[in-house]
């Protein structure tokens, strides 16, 4: 029985070390910023999500917050934006963002 448990945490333990969230072409231009920016053009708002949990297993909060950062980086070339700011913290795999077109 106790094989059993080990052998069932392992892979889950191992998946949770993945980073699942790919750099869409384009995103790697945008800019992560702490605030919103002063002189920019507002783009829109995105709410990103990723797992954060699998079963009773919650997955490192540092990769959650940098996969939920890559996910907006990546909706913000779709809609001209070159910068994105959280609106909220990480909560749960969820996290808003805004979208801004600088100069």
């Amino acid at each position: 029985m106790r094989l059993l448990s080990v052998l069932t945490l392992v892979p889950l333990l191992a998946l949770s070390a993945c980073t699942f969230v790919k750099m869409a072409p384009g995103a790697r231009q945008v800019r992560v910023l702490a605030s919103a920016p002063v002189g920019c053009e507002a783009r829109g708002e995105v709410e990103v999500s990723v797992t954060w949990k699998v079963g009773v297993y919650q997955r490192n909060p540092v990769q959650v917050r940098d996969e939920l950062e890559t996910l907006a980086r990546n909706e913000a070339p779709g809609l001209a934006a070159n910068g994105i700011s959280p609106l909220t913290p990480p909560l749960e795999g969820r996290q808003r963002w805004a979208l801004w077109r600088c100069r």
